[in-house]
């Protein structure tokens, strides 16, 4: 049975994927972890909860050992709009908070689980397809912490034994918790405002391609990566895992079909504009499929109609 950490868990991931997981291995073997305690009964008073800044290794470890953890899966970070915003501090959490993880699992002999990004590529990066494996050259420092730490994890693992995973998210669409400042985040918030107003602002420019992905299809690469057989994987860390691709006027026009009242317009704004414009249009993610089986569940049509199901439910 798993006895798992995770950091960051009561961001737009760790949300949903402690809920899952404490399906999975029961409420007592899953413990969240974040910065502060949150407004956020389901995930600190279902299971077991700490409070953990990353940056001091000393509370990864002392919440590690007092429940005999044997998996970390680290989520604490800031996100690429955020860490423009302040990229001293994006290094500092993003990287500190990642050594000092991979550094207690070392010494406690825990596996680790981290998520890169797409933000890991650059516009050197060939578009579309994205290889599994490319030249990265970010120029946000939220892309620069997502290469080195895909690094370090395969440094831990190839000098130290730590059995490190990962993938690449794309970004990631959900009903359950707003994201947190990415560049992807108006997929969320148009589908918000679509049911809330029907009506929506657009920061992204029309006709810009962003990989995205629906939260389960997420939640379900995380739990079959970690369960995956270590000796089948090839790549480790940092696979590319797609589901869909579209610019903002896809899903306004996916969300018409179901609210045709709802309207879109556009204020691009040039911070994000620009991040987005170095990402890849889509990815290739058939290290993954072969490697450890993935196969997302979602594309753009069904992700609609669920995504503005639980809404209406959820704001009703």
């Amino acid at each position: 049975m798993k006895r798992i950490l995770v950091t960051g868990a009561l961001g737009q991931i760790g949300t949903e994927l402690v809920l899952k997981l404490r399906d999975i291995y029961g409420e007592g073997n899953v413990v969240a972890s974040d910065i502060k305690r949150k407004d956020c009964p389901k995930i600190v008073e279902s299971g077991p909860f700490e409070i953990v800044d990353v940056v001091q290794a000393h509370q990864i470890a002392d919440a590690a050992k007092k429940y005999d953890v044997d998996m970390i899966i680290h989520l604490a970070a800031l996100l690429s709009a955020v860490g423009e915003a302040n990229p001293a501090k994006a290094w500092k959490i993003n990287m500190g908070g990642l050594f000092n993880t991979l550094e207690v699992a070392r010494e406690l002999k825990c596996s680790v689980f981290t998520p890169s990004s797409i933000g890991a590529f650059g516009n050197s990066t060939p578009k579309d397809n994205t290889p599994q494996d490319t030249i990265q050259r970010p120029d946000t420092m939220y892309g620069v912490t997502k290469v080195a730490g895909e690094l370090l994890c395969d440094y831990y693992f190839h000098k130290y034994g730590v059995d490190t995973k990962g993938v690449r998210f794309p970004g990631l669409i959900s009903y359950e918790t707003l994201p947190g400042g990415g560049t992807t985040d108006y997929a969320v918030h148009i589908y918000y405002g679509a049911v809330k107003d029907r009506r929506y602002t657009c920061y992204i420019k029309k006709g810009t391609y962003m990989d995205m992905m629906y939260m389960p299809d997420a939640l379900n690469a995380v739990v079959t990566l970690c369960e995956a057989d270590p000796s089948k994987l090839i790549h480790r860390n940092a696979f590319n895992i797609s589901a869909m691709s579209f610019a903002p006027e896809h899903i306004y026009n996916e969300i018409k079909k179901n609210i045709p009242e709802f309207e879109m317009d556009y204020d691009v704004d040039p911070v994000r504009q620009r991040i987005a414009e170095s990402w890849p249009n889509s990815l290739d993610d058939s290290a993954a499929r072969a490697e450890w089986g993935w196969k997302p569940h979602y594309d753009l049509t069904s992700m609609t109609k669920d995504m503005l199901k639980k809404l209406n439910e959820k704001l009703k």
